[in-house]
């Protein structure tokens, strides 16, 4: 059962599948990213799947963060509307990760 009371019998896919191939620089930030995206909402909703990870406001499956990892970098795209295209970041160091921490909450905040 789910956080919402939800049965799934989908094979749970774990975070820890998306760290195995990345470089040790990209698992701390792919982690870190993780902690701090869980921190600026109680109801921000991860959903793992086989080769991105998804965050979004509610069950109403408002999606405002993509997270795909690959291998030397991490793609980011982050999403205000439904309707828009979302914008699309590469991290490949902390310090763009760091700058990118205001466009995650702005478009957790802004999502609709």
């Amino acid at each position: 059962m789910t956080k919402f009371g939800f049965y799934n019998n989908a094979p749970k896919i774990s975070f820890d599948t998306h760290l195995i191939n990345l470089h040790p620089d990209q698992r701390k930030i792919l982690i870190e990213l993780r902690n701090f995206v869980r921190t600026i909402g109680d109801n921000v909703v991860e959903d793992i799947r086989p080769h991105r990870i998804v965050y979004s406001k509610t069950l109403a499956f408002r999606n405002f963060l993509d997270v795909q990892p690959a291998i030397e970098e991490i793609i980011i795209a982050t999403r205000k509307n439904r309707k828009e295209t979302p914008i699309i970041y590469k991290i490949s160091n902390k310090q763009d990760f760091e700058k990118l921490k205001e466009e995650i909450i702005s478009a957790y905040k802004n999502i609709n």
